[in-house]
């Protein structure tokens, strides 16, 4: 065992353990087995962590065997390595301080392992003075959210446009399949299948518009800016070195922020974002729900297309198969909706100089973006491309409804072509003939 001390008083470690006395009262104070930080996150940390030991080689500061170990034990992490030693809850007080100081923790213990020094020899390679030099819980943390939220959006607008294609050679495969239009659950006038997957297209098409746009509003970042975006405790030269190097090692097209105290407190970009995830939560929802009606029957509902069986669908009822994934679609899609209010609310309460609730924004709007990213894969891939149209049956109740009667009404008159409805009283054939005459 080691032992390690702070302020506050001393610490018993395990001699191998990689995080140190801050991580673990951290793991003791918000003990709330909610989750833990998201791997997304630390790795973008880490990534923060890497750039700027990189500067700190090249502008000449520090020990020169300190750096070098730190970018290795990044490097190591980056590769996957030791991600059980990050263990803060996603929840936690400070506006991320604790998963700021667990992944310090475990690059100076992995890099003085590279040393061949034992765990907690700060005296060589301190979490604070070596590897968050230079550096604040309020530029770093932010910094990293933007980079795993640009990361992740990339391919969720992949999957987006994957989708929007999906659902046009739908268009296209279903144009000439007319079925009974709808509004407000009733019947309205003829469409085709083809048009309604259409405009299913053109919605997403839309969401994929508005993600792939919304990465200029994360590229700039606050890294430099430390405590309140002031800059206090840098140098300069890394200040403007810093960024250059994350650029290289994320491949995304960062810039310092023109006004670094602006980033650190105010967290309406990602209110944005969000909200822009929340939009395709909406059409998600709006494209599965209709899916669940169409499908529904097989005897008892429209029974327009059948999805794909995936399934069992009763424990009790034999040969019933339910709409899973559409209703997976929206559930994830009602979760975002409420990731998004939290987001909002976080968001609203960045007092003063910064956000303490960085870290609800950080878990709920990664959660959005994991979520979306899976679940537009899988509406994709176990729903939209394997349904099926029933020509039959869409035939079957457009022939049996009154919306050709529409067709009449710009030569007989609204209230005349209503009368004739009522008078056939259900039978579409006298309605046909009477309108006809």
């Amino acid at each position: 065992m080691r032992t390690e001390k702070d302020k506050l008083g001393e610490m018993e470690l395990d001699d191998n353990v990689l995080y140190g006395i801050q991580t673990a009262r951290a793991a003791q104070n918000f003990a709330l087995h909610y989750g833990k930080t998201k791997m997304n996150l630390i790795r973008a940390i880490v990534l923060v962590k890497k750039a700027a030991a990189l500067t700190y080689i090249k502008i000449g500061i520090g020990n020169k065997d300190v750096y070098p170990a730190i970018v290795s034990a990044c490097d190591s992490l980056l590769a996957g390595g030791a991600n059980e030693a990050f263990i803060t809850d996603a929840l936690q007080g400070g506006a991320g301080t604790s998963t700021n100081m667990n992944v310090n923790e475990v690059i100076a213990n992995l890099a003085l392992k590279e040393l061949n020094y034992a765990c907690g020899r700060y005296d060589i390679i301190h979490p604070l003075d070596d590897v968050n030099r230079g550096q604040s819980t309020n530029d770093v943390y932010p910094t990293a959210l933007r980079i795993a939220a640009v990361q992740l959006l990339r391919t969720l607008s992949e999957n987006c446009a994957k989708l929007q294609q999906e659902l046009q050679q739908k268009e296209n495969a279903f144009d000439e399949i007319k079925k009974l239009g709808r509004t407000e659950l009733m019947d309205a006038v003829p469409v085709t299948l083809g048009q309604e997957f259409g405009a299913y297209a053109q919605a997403i098409a839309r969401d994929r518009w508005r993600l792939y746009k919304v990465e200029e509003r994360l590229r700039q970042v606050n890294l430099g800016g430390t405590a309140v975006g002031s800059g206090d405790n840098t140098d300069k030269k890394y200040r403007y070195k810093v960024i250059e190097e994350l650029r290289d090692l994320t491949g995304i097209g960062l810039a310092a922020a023109e006004y670094p105290m602006d980033i650190t407190q105010n967290n309406d970009v990602f209110v944005e974002v969000s909200g822009l995830l929340k939009a395709l939560a909406v059409n998600l929802m709006k494209i599965a729900n209709d899916l669940r009606l169409m499908n529904s029957g097989p005897k008892g509902g429209f029974g327009e297309i059948s999805l794909e069986s995936l399934q069992l669908g009763s424990t009790i009822m034999p040969g019933k198969i339910n709409p899973v994934i559409p209703e997976m679609v929206m559930q994830v899609s009602m979760k975002v909706i409420a990731n998004d209010t939290a987001i909002t609310l976080a968001a609203a309460h960045g007092e003063f100089e910064l956000n303490s609730f960085m870290p609800l924004i950080a878990d709920s709007l990664l959660e959005n973006l994991e979520l979306l990213t899976a679940a537009t894969e899988l509406f994709r891939t176990k729903c939209i491309s394997s349904l099926q149209p029933n020509i039959a049956r869409c035939q079957e109740l457009l022939d049996s409804s009154y919306a050709f009667a529409t067709a009449y009404t710009p030569e007989l008159g609204y209230d005349k072509v209503a009368a004739i409805i009522d008078e056939s009283a259900g039978d579409t054939e006298l309605a046909k003939k009477l309108l006809k005459e």
